[in-house]
């Protein structure tokens, strides 16, 4: 927050990622629930909205937050693994020109991200790091923020949490 220079984090929760089988997925409620145990910030709210809202793809949920809070501005955080694949969301050329976007470093997903067709689309609206100004500029408008590398998935966080709230 303090490197974006944004007031608080909103965790969205999906309940259910249109890329992913449902096979194997815990439960909205679960997900909740150990998002909210990670966190461990009062100002990262931990939310479920695409419920409330009726949206399923990003791009819909985007719309339908700027609608319902019109004076906010928003800026998307996401992994270097979801820039890579990003061509693959519906509309995903319409989430880059109506938000911000930040992209964190995840490992080996940094060099495909960035050699990806939605960086080089978007390169002219690239800045560079450290980012307080993100929220201020129009979009499209994104950053890459080189951060500490931490090869854990969500997988296997939850998978980890799962074992020690079984002990």
């Amino acid at each position: 927050m303090k490197r974006l220079g944004l007031d608080e984090v909103w965790w969205l929760v999906a309940p259910q990622n249109p890329l992913k089988p449902e096979a194997g997925m815990a439960v909205l409620s679960q997900r909740l629930k150990q998002a909210a145990a990670t966190a461990h910030h009062p100002r990262i709210r931990v939310l479920d909205l695409e419920t409330p809202l009726g949206t399923r793809y990003t791009a819909d949920t985007i719309t339908a937050l700027q609608a319902r809070y019109p004076r906010t501005t928003f800026v998307w955080l996401m992994g270097a693994d979801n820039l890579a694949q990003i061509r693959h969301w519906k509309n995903w050329r319409s989430i880059f020109k109506s938000v911000a976007i930040a992209v964190f470093a995840r490992p080996t997903y940094c060099q495909n991200a960035l050699a990806g067709l939605a960086a080089k689309r978007f390169a002219q609206a690239r800045i560079a790091p450290p980012g307080q100004r993100l929220s201020r500029l129009d979009p499209p408008a994104w950053i890459f923020l080189p951060v500490k590398l931490d090869p854990s998935s969500a997988t296997a966080i939850r998978s980890r949490e799962g074992a020690s709230s079984i002990r």
